[in-house]
């Protein structure tokens, strides 16, 4: 992690020979776990490189002030959350998944704003068919009642993941789009390795598993070790 901020930082100055300021988000559930330094000394030669962090459990406490805040980024830490706290509870977690949403339109978002965080929202929070069917039904009625149809524009992006159609294809090509922007944020280029593998894989539940894994494990074969076993 703290090697990765290093190279990007390097790169970037070495590149367009600007100063660069860098900063970490971690998302990860281990309280302790603050990175915000790399070095070595070698032979007299020493590199000491420090950067700020964000640690989204820190605000696990402040979910007041995440629901009063019309930052968009507030509902990107709100989905954050709720992803972690429902990982056992698939009820719960479309129960906030749609309270997450109706916050979009409760908000005054503008049309395009409101599609992009859903994206994000929906990418977040998997749901197994049977509930993403219920969550879409009850998202339309609250649609109706305020008479506004946006989810229209999202069904027309993909983002409903072609459930309706039952374009089973599409929703894999989703997940594996979805695992990829995880491994490449969690664990950088390193993390592309598994895609082939992850890519021959037809079972859309345990693509599933693997998007939701992203969040806990710590190192690539500790993820690919999660669709071994199952495949076993």
């Amino acid at each position: 992690m703290s090697k990765v901020q290093y190279s990007y930082n390097y790169r970037i100055f070495d590149r367009y020979n600007r100063s660069v300021a860098s900063i970490a988000v971690l998302g990860d559930e281990g309280i302790n776990w603050r990175p915000n330094q790399f070095g070595y000394d070698l032979f007299g030669c020493r590199v000491d490189f420090q950067f700020p962090i964000v640690k989204l459990l820190d605000y696990k406490q402040r979910q007041a002030e995440l629901l009063a805040s019309r930052n968009p980024f507030a509902t990107v830490i709100m989905a954050h959350l709720a992803a972690l706290e429902t990982r056992n509870n698939r009820l719960e977690r479309k129960q906030q998944k749609l309270a997450l949403t109706r916050r979009l339109y409760e908000q005054g978002f503008e049309r395009e704003n409101i599609i992009h965080l859903f994206q994000f929202i929906d990418w977040m929070l998997t749901l197994p068919s049977e509930l993403e069917k219920e969550f879409w039904q009850e998202f339309r009625e609250y649609e109706e009642t305020i008479r506004m149809r946006y989810v229209t524009s999202v069904e027309r992006i993909g983002i409903e993941k072609g459930i309706e159609q039952g374009i089973e294809q599409g929703i894999k090509q989703g997940l594996i789009k979805g695992v990829s922007l995880g491994l490449k944020l969690k664990f950088g280029e390193s993390g592309q390795s598994l895609l082939p593998e992850i890519e021959s894989i037809e079972d859309v539940d345990l693509l599933s598993t693997i998007l939701d894994a992203i969040e806990t494990v710590t190192t690539v074969e500790q993820l690919r070790q999660v669709y071994l076993s199952v495949s076993e």
